[in-house]
C-alpha cells in the first residue's frame, strides 16, 4: 500500500483534473441510468404491460419518506399513461426517444470531457515520474552505475513508467467511478425488486475470489517480464557499442544466440502473462451472463406464477441490470492491471529510493578555493573487506604542484583519482583540503573546485561550442573561444563544416579521438577549476594526437594543483612528485631524476615503454 500512497503522491499537483474527470464519469454513470428510464417504460407500453386506461388516476403522495420513490414511480406511469391518451402512442414515443438520444447524448459529452481531462493527469503524473527519475540518475554516485545494467536502466524509465502509466494511473478513476456506478445501479435495482436484486449479488465474492487469484499470478509473470526486456535492452545497447569488434570476432552468431535466448524468456513471459490477463475479462463476463440468465428465469417466475412483480419493472430492472457488467468488468480489469503494474511499480521506486551514498552532512562546510594544500591520510577503499583496493595511502599535493600516479593496470590509481573527486567515499582514513575532511565539506562547491579530463572522452550530441559552453555557465562566446585555443582546438573546429556550431554527433563520433580529447581539454579550460584531475588523458591517441593534446595538458596544468594518472610516462617526467603504486599500495615515490637512481620498478617501467 505504501508504494500506492508514492505514486498517489505525483498524482497531487494534478488532482484538479482527477476531480473534473471523476465529476463528469460520474453525471456519465447518471445518465446512463436515465438514458434507459426514458425509453423503457415506453418499451412495455408497447408490450401490452402499460394499459392505455380512459380512467386514469393521478396517484397521491401520503408524505412519508419510504413511500416518495414509490410515489414518484407511480406518477411516472400516470404521465407516460395521460400522454398516450391524449396524444397517441407514437407520439409519446417520437418524444420519449428524442428525449432519450439527447440523454444518450448527454452521456458521451460527459465521457468525452471525462477521459478528455485524465489524458492532462496522466501526461502530467508521468513527466513527473520520469523527471524525478531522471534527477535521481543525475544525484546518484558513480559506484550505483557500475552495478546497474545502463539497458536496464532504459527500460525502467521507458517501459516500467510506461505500464505504472497506462495500468496504475490510468485504472485510478476507474478503481474510483466504477464503484460509484455500481453502487448507483445496485441502489436503483434494490428499488426495483430486492428479491431479483439479491441473485446479482451471488456471482460478486466468486468474480473476486478468482480474479484475486490470476492477479497474484500476473503480478509474478509481470516482473519475470520486465526484468527480461531490460536484459534485452541491455544487450542491445552492449551491441549498438561494440559493432566492431563483434564483426572481428565473428560473434554475430554468439549475440545473436543470447538475444535468443533472452526473447524467448521474455515471450514465455508476456504470453503467460496476456494469457491470464485475457482470462479475467471473459471469467467475469460469463459469471455476469449465468447471474442475468438466473434473474431471468427467477424474474420470469414471479410475473407468470407468483404476479408478485409488474412486466414493465422486470424489463426496466433487466435493462439496468445490462449496466451493472460494465462497471463490474471494469473494476475487475482495473484491479488486474494494476496488479500487473505493480512489478514495474517496484522497479520504478528501487531507482527513486536507490541509496545516494556519497551525501552531504546536515551542515555542510562551504569551500571556494584551494589555499594550501590536499591531504591523503592513511587511505583504504575496499567493496568488502575480502577485496582491498587500497591500504595505507599517504600523499600531500601541495597547491600549484602535479603529482603523477603510475603503475601497473589495477593498481589503484584511478580509484585515488575517484576517491579525490568524492565519486566514492574512503573506507578508511580520509581525504582533506586545507586540512577539513571533505566528506564535510558542501559537495556542490567542492565540485565546483574539480576539473577532470578522462581516457575516453565524454562529449554529448550537440554542438562543438555547447560541450565547451558544459564547463561555465553563462559562458561568453569570446571565452569558450579562448579555451578551445589553449586546448590546441580552436584550428580543427574552424575547419568544421558549421565551425563551433558544427553538431558532434553521438559520443562525438564525427570528430576523431584526438580531437575529441581536444574538446574535452577545452571544456575543462573554461571551467578554470584550482584542481585538475587526468586519467591517462592521452593513451588513446596516436603520436601526433599526443603531441597536440600533450601541449593542451601542460598549458592548462601551469600554475594548478594536478594529479595526473599516466600510462605513457613519457608525458609525467615534468611532474613535481611522481608515486609508483603496485596492488593499492605506495612502493616508491620522488621525482623523475630520484626514482631513476633508485633503480627500482619505476626505471623498470620507462626503460620497458623505452623499449617498446
Amino acid at each position: 500500500m505504501n508504494l500506492y500512497r508514492r505514486i498517489l503522491k505525483f498524482a497531487r499537483p494534478h488532482q484538479k483534473y482527477i476531480y473534473a474527470s471523476l465529476f463528469f464519469n460520474i453525471l456519465y454513470s447518471v445518465f446512463q441510468i436515465a438514458s434507459l428510464g426514458t425509453i423503457l417504460p415506453v418499451l412495455g407500453m408497447l408490450f401490452g404491460s402499460v394499459k392505455m386506461d380512459a380512467d386514469l388516476k393521478e396517484p397521491v403522495y401520503d408524505g412519508h419518506i419510504s413511500s416518495f420513490f414509490g410515489y414518484l414511480k407511480e406518477y411516472s406511469y400516470y404521465f407516460i399513461q395521460s400522454e398516450v391518451n391524449q396524444r397517441g402512442a407514437l407520439t409519446v414515443l417520437a418524444w420519449l426517444c428524442v428525449i432519450t438520444a439527447f440523454t444518450f447524448l448527454l452521456r458521451n459529452i460527459f465521457r468525452y470531457f471525462g477521459a478528455y481531462l485524465l489524458i492532462f493527469y496522466r501526461v502530467g503524473v508521468t513527466k513527473d515520474l520520469r523527471s524525478a527519475m531522471y534527477n535521481k540518475v543525475l544525484a546518484l554516485p558513480v559506484s550505483f552505475f557500475t552495478e546497474q545494467r545502463k539497458g536496464d536502466m532504459m527500460s525502467r524509465m521507458s517501459n516500467d513508467v510506461g505500464e505504472v502509466e497506462n495500468n496504475i494511473l490510468g485504472s485510478l478513476v476507474d478503481l474510483i467511478n466504477s464503484p460509484f456506478m455500481l453502487i448507483s445501479t445496485l441502489v436503483t435495482l434494490f428499488y426495483l425488486s430486492p428479491q431479483l436484486t439479491l441473485f446479482s449479488l451471488i456471482v460478486l465474492p466468486v468474480m473476486g475470489a478468482l480474479i484475486s487469484v490470476i492477479g497474484k499470478s500476473l503480478k509474478k509473470d509481470s516482473h519475470e517480464a520486465q526484468h527480461e526486456l531490460g536484459n534485452i535492452f541491455s544487450i542491445v545497447d552492449e551491441t549498438l557499442k561494440s559493432a566492431k569488434i563483434i564483426k572481428i570476432f565473428n560473434a554475430e552468431k554468439l549475440l545473436s544466440k543470447r538475444f535468443t535466448a533472452s526473447m524467448t524468456k521474455w515471450i514465455n513471459n508476456s504470453v503467460s502473462l496476456g494469457r491470464k490477463k485475457e482470462l479475467a475479462s471473459p471469467m467475469s463476463e460469463f459469471l455476469g451472463a449465468v447471474t442475468f440468465l438466473i434473474i431471468t428465469w427467477y424474474g420470469g417466475k414471479e410475473i407468470i406464477v407468483n404476479h408478485s412483480i409488474r412486466p414493465e419493472d422486470f424489463l426496466v430492472f433487466l435493462g439496468i441490470f445490462f449496466q451493472i457488467l460494465p462497471p463490474i468488468k471494469s473494476l475487475s480489469s482495473s484491479i488486474s492491471n494494476v496488479q500487473k503494474a505493480e512489478a514495474s511499480l517496484v522497479r520504478v521506486m528501487e531507482i527513486l529510493d536507490a541509496d545516494v551514498r556519497v551525501d552531504e552532512i546536515a551542515n555542510p562546510v562551504p569551500i571556494h578555493d584551494l589555499k594550501s594544500e590536499i591531504n591523503f591520510r592513511n587511505v583504504g577503499f575496499y567493496y568488502n573487506q575480502d577485496r582491498t583496493i587500497i591500504k595505507n595511502f599517504d600523499l600531500i599535493i601541495g597547491k600549484g604542484k602535479t603529482v603523477a600516479l603510475v603503475g601497473q593496470s589495477g593498481s589503484g590509481k584511478t580509484t585515488i583519482a575517484n576517491l579525490l573527486a568524492r565519486f566514492y567515499d574512503v573506507t578508511e582514513g580520509s581525504i582533506e583540503i586545507d586540512g577539513e575532511n571533505i566528506k564535510n565539506l558542501n559537495l556542490k562547491d567542492y565540485r565546483s573546485l574539480l576539473g577532470m579530463v578522462t581516457q575516453e572522452s565524454v562529449l554529448f550530441n550537440d554542438s562543438v561550442y555547447n560541450n565547451i559552453a558544459m564547463g561555465k555557465e553563462n559562458a561568453t562566446q569570446e571565452e569558450v573561444i579562448a579555451a578551445a585555443k589553449i586546448a590546441n582546438a580552436h584550428q580543427f573546429i574552424e575547419s568544421l563544416p558549421n565551425g563551433y556550431n558544427t553538431n558532434i554527433g553521438d559520443d562525438g563520433n564525427k570528430l576523431s579521438g584526438g580531437q575529441k580529447q581536444r574538446v574535452s581539454i577545452a571544456r575543462a579550460v573554461l571551467k578554470n577549476p584550482p584542481i585538475m584531475i587526468l586519467d591517462e588523458a592521452t593513451s588513446a591517441l596516436d603520436t601526433e594526437s599526443e603531441r597536440y593534446v600533450q601541449d593542451a595538458l601542460e598549458k592548462m596544468m601551469e600554475n594548478r594543483t594536478s594529479l595526473v594518472i599516466a600510462h605513457r610516462l613519457s608525458t609525467i617526467q615534468k611532474a613535481d612528485h611522481i608515486v609508483v603504486m603496485e596492488k593499492g599500495d605506495i612502493i616508491e615515490q620522488g621525482s623523475h631524476n630520484e626514482l631513476m637512481a633508485i633503480n627500482g620498478t619505476y626505471r623498470k617501467l620507462v626503460e620497458l615503454q623505452n623499449f617498446d
